[in-house]
């Protein structure tokens, strides 16, 4: 139960206020209703307010819910409801079982509002952190159909696709991080051990260095005498690009030049639009309206630019379009994709339709990060190539001029 603060006026139009506790605001103006109370303002209590705040937020040195946390949450949860076990009683086992310290404290205080009398999606939704809306959403759709079992069926399925999906992404990228890191590495090494070694032998010939060396050393000087000054812009710039991307406008203009990324934003673009007509298909077989169904996976998409180019569609519906047009005008699918939608609107099957456009993208994002791997592999050899050059002709260069110096 959570505690509301109610303001009204009795039958005599005298100001009323108080508290009273209830599942929600409906049955706290029923009650006043009964009391010949007629309600003006309804809030929960500010104590209550800080109390799901605390709840929402918990310790900041709380260890993360991953995936395979929820995966196996799921699974366990669709066993025990398809076998008829009471949610007080299944939850409270799984808090006992979890590997996962954060998520057991978190079914701990799901158990304690179901023991007083909220639903299970209303608890859920308490802890945005760890369940999404998408999450929430069909958990409620499962509570109210009285097919709970098959939400948490759907939510497995889910769950590890978008965990197979960035397990692929980061093995194709892996590789190429391993070696720019290396490279990093080296090149700060030989700036401040190895090139100032040569400096100082160079220096003791009276020769004229070649352009590359000179160039080299200045460098390497710059960095051994000046190396606070370019961690502090380093770091300043990261602290501030990270500020920026936590607001409204910075987080749309990264995402928006995400996609603009070679070889990578295409992938980006993709993923996210498999994981939209997913999670779209799977809300929509489970009976949530279409315009419901694309605001709560909006939120899901993990590109702010594409969730608000799709949020579009729900405004085009609500106004009488249909969901083939409003597709296509945020220019965001193929026509083939189209035309897949258009069928499953004509035929009533949009939710098996939408879930074939879902394998469809899965198998371009896998041939896409083949590609990927395939195509940036030459881009490192070249820019390992030159960096190889730019170093040989800036240390070799010098010693053939100092052996004919010698000479």
């Amino acid at each position: 139960m959570t505690l509301y603060h109610y303001t009204g006026r009795s039958a005599s139009g005298d100001a009323i206020s108080g508290e009273l506790e209830a599942a929600n605001e409906g049955v706290v103006a029923t009650r006043l209703q009964g009391q010949n109370i007629i309600p003006i303002k309804i809030k929960v209590h500010k104590a209550e307010e800080e109390k799901k705040k605390k709840v929402e937020t918990g310790s900041y040195f709380d260890p993360k819910v991953t995936s395979d946390h929820l995966n196996m949450f799921c699974r366990q949860m669709y066993a025990l409801t398809r076998s008829g076990i009471p949610l007080v009683t299944a939850i409270n086992g799984l808090a006992d079982s979890s590997s996962s310290p954060t998520l057991t404290r978190v079914l701990r205080e799901v158990v304690v509002d179901l023991t007083n009398g909220n639903s299970l999606s209303s608890s859920l939704m308490l802890h945005k952190k760890i369940f999404s809306h998408l999450f929430v959403s069909l958990v409620h759709v499962g509570e109210s159909t009285g097919k709970l079992d098959e939400a948490f069926k759907k939510l497995v399925a889910h769950i590890e696709l978008e965990a197979a999906t960035r397990k692929r992404v980061k093995s194709a990228l892996r590789y190429p991080m391993i070696v720019f890191t290396a490279m990093g590495g080296a090149m700060m090494v030989i700036n401040l051990f190895v090139i100032p070694t040569f400096a100082k032998v160079f220096e003791s010939f009276d020769a004229e260095l070649p352009v590359p060396t000179k160039i080299l050393m200045a460098t390497s000087e710059f960095t051994v005498n000046y190396w606070w000054v370019i961690l502090s812009i380093v770091t300043g710039a990261i602290i501030s690009l990270r500020s920026y991307k936590k607001t409204d406008r910075g987080e749309l203009m990264f995402d928006r030049l995400k996609l603009r990324i070679p070889l990578v934003g295409k992938v980006l673009k993709k993923i996210a639009l498999a994981r939209f007509t997913r999670s779209f298909a799977m809300l929509s077989a489970s009976g949530v309206p279409v315009v419901q169904s694309i605001k709560i996976t909006c939120n899901a998409l993990g590109n702010r630019y594409i969730s608000e180019s799709i949020a579009t569609m729900s405004r085009g519906i609500e106004q009488g379009d249909t969901l083939t047009n409003t597709a296509a005008a945020t220019k965001m699918f193929t026509p083939l994709i189209l035309q897949m939608i258009s069928v499953g609107e004509e035929t009533g099957s949009l939710d098996r339709l939408l879930d074939d456009v879902s394998d469809f993208y899965e198998q371009e994002i896998d041939y896409d990060l083949k590609m990927l791997a395939d195509s940036i592999e030459p881009i490192m050899l070249v820019f390992m190539g030159g960096m190889v050059l730019i170093l040989a002709l800036g240390v070799f260069l010098p010693m053939w001029e100092l052996t004919s110096v010698v000479n």
